[in-house]
């Protein structure tokens, strides 16, 4: 726990892992679930995206597939039958093997429409709005990825780690070489598979040829390009629409422009955006690049040591980006009564000599993240719900009067009324009774 203290992620991570989480679905992953924060991006003018769309070439094809179906029956799954694919893959030279994805955004953004067995022409994208056209753009983007669930590429593999990929690809606006791609799929299809040397060898010999056709069909699908150095880098158009989908998926992936506003705030400023939401993480380094790392330190450790918990853990954010150059204020925390631990925690997670923390040091240090999750979150309630016991949190409950943090009865209420297992809310309630005891008997 006292790893890393100073990372607000980790304070949103600790209510999770020591107290509850909302009960997950079987297929979904803990990495999945973590919420990860983008560099920002430049985004061209929407009237100059939409403008391109038509120019995609799944798009182009399935307003011409559209066209072409005019009107006529379809199979019970709603698809074109076997013989009208292969007519329409050849009358308009689209690869067969592409004619049902065509049809699939066809039909799903409404240019065809299905009644009764029957296709029939829809509306077309003509005089639209911006607005209008990049929504439409959107729903083809979320029909070309919701595929790679049913075989989007042709490579399962590349498949497997699409989202990966394009995530990787949105970080890097020069490009990443296909050969950097192609390694990082297999890096992670061994930490995730674990398939053994022999099938690793394989699929390391395979993975360059099917990653280049599955490049071919997302270039096809608008979403990536070649750049001139021979990389490959998302389309403006893939730009705008992996920052949507990232951000649906509750990611931080803000533009320049969102995060321009916050560097030149103060720093109580700052923090405060942090606090109450209106800024995330994202805006931290745009924020310390303007300021040298010592000063940045030294004014964010004099707001934490006399802010409230939820201040400490946005201060812990931001000092958590900091290298050893920022070494000299945080070494002064360490005569601070509020900032002493977290200023033990940060120099040696950097190496840096520093006293070690006491098992109660710890526990301190877990009672001032819940509190800070408190203040950040507004009301952590919504995230005590699971019925899983935690027999961390239970010890650490049992821990929490003895070490005088000035919020343990505040946390150990929020326990006892949010926590849904009886098991954590009658530990808070006796640790809570102790608290007030102890409190008693020194006002006494």
């Amino acid at each position: 726990m006292a790893n890393n203290v100073f990372n607000l992620a980790e304070l949103r991570k600790l209510i999770d892992e020591q107290a509850a989480v909302p009960p997950r679905p079987p297929q979904e992953t803990a990495v999945e679930r973590e919420a990860l924060t983008f560099p920002p991006v430049m985004l061209a003018p929407d009237e100059e995206l939409a403008l391109l769309v038509p120019g995609v070439p799944l798009v182009a094809d399935a307003i011409r597939l559209a066209t072409w179906t005019g009107s006529r029956p379809v199979t019970p799954d709603g698809l074109l039958t076997e013989p009208d694919a292969a007519a329409a893959a050849e009358e308009l030279g689209v690869p067969a093997g592409r004619v049902r994805l065509v049809w699939i955004v066809a039909v799903n953004t409404g240019l065809l429409r299905i009644v009764r067995g029957q296709a029939m022409r829809g509306p077309q994208p003509t005089r639209l709005t911006a607005e209008a056209t990049l929504e439409f753009w959107d729903g083809v983007v979320m029909d070309v990825l919701d595929r790679a669930d049913e075989g989007l590429t042709g490579s399962a593999v590349v498949d497997d780690h699409l989202a990966e990929m394009l995530a990787t690809i949105y970080s890097v606006r020069s490009g990443v070489a296909v050969a950097n791609l192609a390694r990082g799929i297999l890096q992670s299809h061994e930490v995730a598979c674990e398939p053994g040397a022999v099938p690793m060898r394989r699929l390391a010999a395979s993975l360059p040829a099917e990653l280049l056709e599955a490049l071919s069909l997302l270039a096809y699908c608008g979403l990536v390009e070649q750049t001139a150095a021979g990389r490959t880098a998302l389309t403006p158009l893939g730009v705008w629409a992996i920052r949507r989908d990232l951000l649906r998926e509750g990611h931080d992936a803000p533009t320049a422009a969102e995060v321009e506003v916050f560097a030149d705030l103060s720093a109580a400023e700052l923090v405060e955006s942090l606090v109450k939401g209106a800024a995330t993480q994202s805006a931290v380094a745009g924020w310390l690049e303007r300021r040298a790392p010592e000063e940045a330190a030294r004014e964010l450790i004099e707001i934490a040591a006399t802010g409230t918990a939820g201040r400490r853990g946005a201060v812990g954010a931001i000092l958590e980006e900091l290298g050893p150059e920022a070494e000299g204020p945080v070494r002064q925390a360490l005569e601070l009564p509020m900032m002493r631990r977290y200023a033990a925690s940060w120099l040696h997670i950097r190496d840096l000599d520093a006293p070690a923390l006491s098992p109660g040091d710890h526990t301190w240090i877990g009672v001032d993240s819940l509190a800070a999750l408190m203040h950040l979150s507004g009301h952590a309630a919504g995230r005590l719900d699971t019925p899983e016991p935690r027999e961390d949190l239970i010890r650490l409950v049992g821990e929490m009067p003895a070490v005088g943090h000035p919020d343990t009865l505040a946390v150990l209420d929020m326990l006892a009324t949010a926590h849904d297992d009886p098991a954590v809310v009658k530990a808070a309630r006796k640790a809570a009774m102790k608290a007030r005891s102890l409190a008693h008997t020194k006002l006494g």
